[in-house]
């Protein structure tokens, strides 16, 4: 029954019996992790093992680790992040450099456990309107500067070894819903 361009997810902190078997037989390109799969690093790190395991292959592991909201792993094992927005406004002038060294951290944090791609930059443009469930993971309003932070976060990454996941849809930050409550227009 092999899924192959699929991404799959585990129930819990370590796989059942059954999610060995439905994996293997499923047989997808990879996996991600969301918080209800993390505890501590020792236990990622058997996860992510396991899952690898049950396919019989290296299978990439993903993750959604921007940093403020939406961040799986979390302290005390982990660094703590600024919403994107708020670090870039802090960091003013000097933010592609800032959020390229945030994201090369982030990124040996993720391949300790590994975790070897990460659903990051992040390269909606905000405007006016944007809902406040995004608005603070963006990095700007201005396209140009969205599009230099979102380069520097994908080559923080890479430096790392993790690989980067470009999203959302082009033009999602123009949506005045959000889009896991809602369908917006």
């Amino acid at each position: 029954m092999a899924f192959g361009a699929t991404i799959l997810d585990a129930t819990s902190t370590r796989l059942t019996p059954e999610e060995k078997a439905f994996f293997a037989d499923a047989d997808p390109f990879g996996f991600i992790l969301f918080a209800r799969n993390i505890e501590a690093p020792d236990q990622v790190r058997a996860l992510t093992s396991d899952m690898r395991e049950a396919v019989g292959r290296d299978a990439p592991n993903l993750i959604d680790q921007e940093g403020g909201r939406v961040q799986r792993m979390r302290a005390p094992q982990w660094r703590e992040w600024l919403p994107p927005m708020d670090h870039v406004t802090a960091a003013g002038a000097d933010a592609a450099e800032a959020m390229y060294l945030r994201y090369r951290i982030i990124a040996d944090e993720l391949r300790a456990v590994g975790v070897d791609a990460n659903c990051a930059p992040l390269v909606d443009v905000a405007v006016e309107g944007t809902h406040p469930f995004l608005m603070n993971r963006c990095y700007g309003r201005d396209p140009a500067r969205v599009a230099e932070i979102g380069r520097a976060v994908a080559d923080g990454l890479m430096a790392g070894g993790v690989l980067p996941v470009v999203k959302h849809m082009t033009g999602h930050a123009r949506a005045t819903e959000a889009s896991h409550y809602t369908l917006p227009e």
